[in-house]
């Protein structure tokens, strides 16, 4: 394995001038009120979209190819909208049909004010709504970070809708528990903090005040933490600035794969996540970075484990494998889907 190089300091300062850069096309401190900006053109376009609207809230979709079978690449964390896709789309949809749609609170989608709107059953439904309108059956999902534990909770919820799992970087509770903590932010997320440095950002207080510096701090250093990551960081930042604060502290306080009360545990201690991942029966692939910063490699090795699934650690590899190393994590996919295909 070979050392990292030592750290630029100019490339430490990338992700604020990106931030100048942006923040004037943006509204005021977040963004969820100014127009969309103009669009990058894409090395693909859809073949089809549209929108499905659920409690009045409309969640944009898009289609690509004509192959088989489905693959329905999840919304992840509402900071970033289908996009983050953009380097997967026009490679698996010359082999595969491809579904993708905005997740609500970011992107075409809505950004309802409510937190109940972003609980990890909505998206559930989001993408089972998404799979009618596209008259999709059944598809293989894929999620990057939240979106794992969405393409999990779906394939639990609706196991007859789910032919396998590819689950990047996945931010899914596998570490232990408090026992007597209940789920959601703790008070250093509610309460302010006494300065602004490092995980002190991760703040609602800290959110309302600098959103864009939480964009520079969250996309800067930790999704993307691998050299030479300018232009996804770029990327990154801007699709945080198309929401908000207050749209990203209600999913913070929205439930994720909280299990219920009388879930079956195996110890008081047991991840949150475990109830769930129980009851998956479909294959799966696990993808981890092992210098993710933000969900360490022991958890991807945890969530592996538990879902009797192949891990693959791509070494030195940050948190987005999909930005980063997007040839790898093409030919991931591609491979898994065959295989599940060899097995029909």
């Amino acid at each position: 394995m070979h050392a990292r190089p030592p750290a630029d300091p100019a490339a430490a300062a990338w992700p604020q001038l990106v931030v100048r850069d942006l923040r004037d096309r943006h509204d005021g401190n977040g963004g969820g009120g100014a127009p969309r900006p103009p669009e990058q053109s894409r090395a693909r376009y859809p073949d089809a979209e549209g929108y499905i609207v659920r409690d009045g809230v409309r969640v944009f979709w898009e289609r690509y190819g004509e192959g088989s079978p489905t693959i329905l690449l999840m919304p992840t964390w509402s900071v970033v909208h289908s996009r983050h896709w953009k380097l997967q789309i026009p490679y698996l949809a010359r082999h595969f049909r491809v579904v993708t749609f905005d997740g609500r609170g970011n992107g075409r989608s809505d950004r309802p004010p409510e937190i109940a709107a972003y609980s990890d059953t909505e998206f559930v439904e989001d993408a089972i709504a998404v799979l009618d309108a596209t008259g999709t059956a059944r598809a293989v999902a894929a999620g990057l970070s939240m979106g794992g534990g969405y393409a999990i909770r779906l394939a639990v919820e609706h196991p007859d809708r789910v032919l396998g799992l590819v689950l990047f970087g996945a931010s899914v509770p596998v570490w232990d528990r408090e026992p007597d903590v209940p789920p959601g932010p703790g008070e250093d997320f509610r309460e302010p903090q006494p300065d602004d440095i490092e995980w002190h950002k991760y703040n609602a207080h800290f959110w309302r005040r600098d959103w864009p510096g939480f964009a520079a701090f969250f996309a800067g250093e930790k999704i993307f933490s691998e050299p030479h990551s300018t232009k996804a960081i770029e990327d990154g930042i801007g699709w945080f600035l198309e929401t908000d604060a207050e749209t990203i502290i209600a999913t913070e306080y929205a439930p994720f794969l909280w299990p219920p009360a009388d879930a079956e545990r195996l110890s008081p201690t047991e991840g949150d996540a475990y109830p769930f991942l129980r009851q998956v029966r479909v294959p799966a692939l696990v993808v981890h970075g092992t210098d993710d910063r933000i969900v360490g490699i022991r958890h991807g090795r945890r969530l592996a484990e538990a879902l009797g699934a192949p891990l693959v650690e791509i070494a030195e590899g940050g948190h987005n494998a999909l930005g980063r190393d997007p040839v790898q994590a093409n030919l991931l996919i591609r491979d898994f889907v065959r295989r599940l295909e060899a097995r029909s």
